[in-house]
């Protein structure tokens, strides 16, 4: 069985992490199926938006620390090279393959997200969570700091006197907790979790993708930006969009007075 499953509905791409008996750890086949999809979906047009959640009770426990242990024995130069390495050819490059993503992405969180778990879930563009979600960052909690983007996205979400806290302490934290430090964007009951977040992308996925696509370049580049730079990003995208299908139909729609029939293009 792949340690990711994939399957396309109405227009989303789910992408199922499936490794529940360890909680969806990441493993080398995981990471790598994952760069290899996300780099695919960009020129898939039967594709508009994409879901990541995790298969069973969890979203994903992070790393698997059970398999570090064959790196104790290691010298500690041996062990620095083996991760450094590690972490920029697969977690880096999942990292980049779905930041550079032009459609939007959820994460659907159940149970655990800890550790890069909560690094994926916040590079996602949206996080639909259930009430018994919870989040840690835990990387301190085994002598480590935090990779996979968490403290690129952290201060930018929650600032950084709590992205602080957050990574030093390593402390688990809820759902509710999430969203009122702006980490995630709703919180649902459990028993809810599939049907609102299918809802939810179902709806994005009818939607116009060429605009969502520039919408998410230029929020995920405006904390880089001077004014200046985002007014002439804004101006340049916007005749971007101009170009395309869903423009003439959502201004037609818009002045006809009826709902807008886009299609993608």
């Amino acid at each position: 069985m792949s340690d990711l499953l994939y399957e396309v509905e109405n227009g989303v791409a789910y992408l199922t992490m499936n490794r529940p008996e360890v909680r969806n750890a990441l493993s080398l086949d995981m990471r790598e199926q994952m760069i290899s999809l996300f780099q695919s979906l960009e020129g898939d047009n039967s594709v508009r938006c994409v879901v990541l959640r995790g298969e069973g009770e969890h979203f994903m426990s992070g790393g698997d620390v059970k398999s570090f242990m064959e790196f104790t024995e290691l010298t500690p130069d041996e062990r620095r090279v083996v991760f450094v390495n590690r972490i920029h050819r697969n977690l880096n490059g999942m990292m980049y393959a779905m930041r550079r993503l032009s459609k939007p992405i959820i994460a659907s969180v159940r149970g655990a997200a800890a550790g890069a778990g909560v690094s994926i879930a916040l590079s996602c563009d949206l996080v639909v969570a259930s009430d018994d979600a919870f989040f840690t960052l835990a990387y301190s909690k085994i002598a480590s700091s935090p990779d996979g983007g968490a403290t690129y996205y952290l201060p930018r979400l929650v600032g950084t006197k709590m992205a602080m806290e957050i990574a030093l302490l390593g402390d688990r934290f809820t759902a509710q907790e999430a969203k009122d430090l702006g980490m995630i964007n709703r919180v649902v009951p459990t028993a809810d979790l599939q049907d609102e977040t299918r809802k939810l992308a179902e709806r994005l996925a009818q939607g116009p993708t060429v605009a969502y696509g520039n919408i998410k370049k230029l929020i995920l580049q405006s904390s880089e930006n001077s004014l200046d730079q985002q007014l002439q990003s804004e101006a340049e995208t916007f005749g971007e969009t101009v170009m395309s299908e869903d423009w003439v139909e959502g201004v037609s729609a818009f002045n006809q007075k009826r709902k807008p029939q886009f299609t993608g293009r």
